[in-house]
């Protein structure tokens, strides 16, 4: 395989591949996206997402973008933070989950905008967000160095960038994990979602994300500065944040 392949999951495939695949597997799953999370993390995804709104440290008047947002959760959050004074972005790459997130604005009474952009090439000019985030978005992305780059550059001075994803969990409950994650995941998205093969890549790119000091290092790499990690739920999820120093 050529310097030009990255990871589908556990497979090698064309860069150029990559983002077409991934934009199947979530077409696929939008729809039941919200349940899926839910019955995945037993709720716990909530939990994660609230301690990272809590560490963006959002407050009035701030600009927020929050990338591959989804279904919305954390630009809710932080539009109720921003307050009216502020400015907050939904943003992603795909158009369907970018379509369920803007339903799920709208039913929050919200009215933000909601673009649909890739995170590697951003739309922004430089300097003008106070916050950038992304929670379980990072690890899709084809070249995460030229992500994590566009963050920074989009990122005032002063200003901090948050990745919330699945990371490394704690050797003594590998095992248990591996089970759960290919064996348990897998059929919960046969039977709620009927579809197993995403779910599986969903699984198998989890393994393939860089782990927390891994991606500690790579956030350093683009130029974050005071670069921290949080491990929740045993390292099953991670929390890191840098600033633009």
């Amino acid at each position: 395989m050529s310097d030009h392949s990255t990871d589908f999951g556990f497979e090698r495939v064309p860069e150029g591949a990559k983002a077409r695949r991934v934009a199947g597997v979530f077409s696929s799953v939008a729809r039941r996206y919200d349940i899926m999370n839910d019955l995945m993390s037993a709720g716990l995804h909530r939990a994660w997402k609230a301690f990272a709104i809590q560490m963006a440290g959002v407050r009035p008047g701030h600009r927020v973008l929050d990338v591959a947002a989804g279904t919305g959760d954390l630009t809710i959050a932080h539009a109720k933070r921003a307050g009216a004074s502020g400015e907050v972005w939904h943003t992603d790459i795909n158009p369907d989950m970018l379509g369920e997130g803007r339903d799920r604005l709208r039913d929050a009474g919200l009215v933000l905008p909601s673009l649909l952009c890739d995170a590697e090439k951003l739309p922004f000019p430089d300097n003008y967000f106070d916050c950038v985030t992304v929670a379980f978005g990072l690890r899709n992305m084809t070249h995460k160095d030229r992500a994590l780059a566009e963050f920074r550059r989009v990122l005032k001075p002063g200003g901090r960038a948050l990745v919330l994803e699945f990371s490394r969990v704690a050797k003594p409950l590998e095992k248990a994990y591996d089970l759960y994650s290919f064996k348990v995941l897998p059929w919960l998205g046969k039977k709620v979602a009927n579809d197993e093969a995403s779910y599986r890549y969903l699984a198998e790119s989890i393994r393939m994300h860089p782990d927390q000091d891994t991606l500690a290092g790579m956030m350093r790499e683009v130029g974050l500065g005071r670069v921290e990690y949080f491990n929740l739920s045993a390292g099953v999820v991670a929390l890191h944040r840098g600033f633009k120093i």
